[in-house]
């Protein structure tokens, strides 16, 4: 089986699962930021990263998963400054399966990651707030070892060898 892991990050949040995904995986695998990532179409399993952004999947990940066709295994993977459970990082989550809904999708996992303290500041200052700013300082130090370890056990769920 051939992989490619494939990520966007801005500070370094999405780039650590994105290393944890391909340190989990066996065989002939590749892992590429969004700006440099290959044609999806030689590779049989795809893990795509991103970073939410106004509840959606970063611009740059938006372009890349239609690329994805039909029949290609995907895992998406992604971090926010939102509580893990909000509507906001559901939807996320949902914005990235539907852009590729001819895909079969194995899976998600998502989790807090630090927002940069001077992007916090500026957003705090506006008068009208975005959902995750009140959640910000609990994604301080994320992703940590039990982020990355919940990661772990999600992709060994897989009934495939990785």
């Amino acid at each position: 089986m051939k992989s490619l892991i494939v990520y966007s990050t801005q500070t370094g949040n999405t780039k650590k699962l994105a290393d944890t995904v391909y340190e989990q995986i066996k065989g002939e695998k590749e892992i590429r930021s969004v700006e440099s990532a290959p044609d999806p179409a030689g590779y049989d399993f795809l893990a795509v990263g991103f970073w939410v952004k106004a509840g959606k999947p970063d611009p740059e990940t938006m372009n890349y998963i239609p690329r994805i066709t039909s029949g290609k295994k995907i895992f998406f993977f992604a971090t926010h400054g939102a509580s893990t459970d909000s509507d906001h990082v559901k939807e996320a989550i949902e914005y990235a399966k539907n852009l590729a809904p001819s895909a079969d999708i194995l899976g998600t996992f998502n989790c807090l990651g630090e927002v940069d303290p001077a992007f916090v500041k500026r957003m705090s200052e506006k008068e009208q707030q975005p959902v995750w700013l009140h959640n910000a300082p609990n994604a301080v130090g994320h992703p940590d070892s039990t982020d990355l370890k919940n990661l772990i056990n999600i992709l060994s769920s897989f009934k495939f060898s990785l």
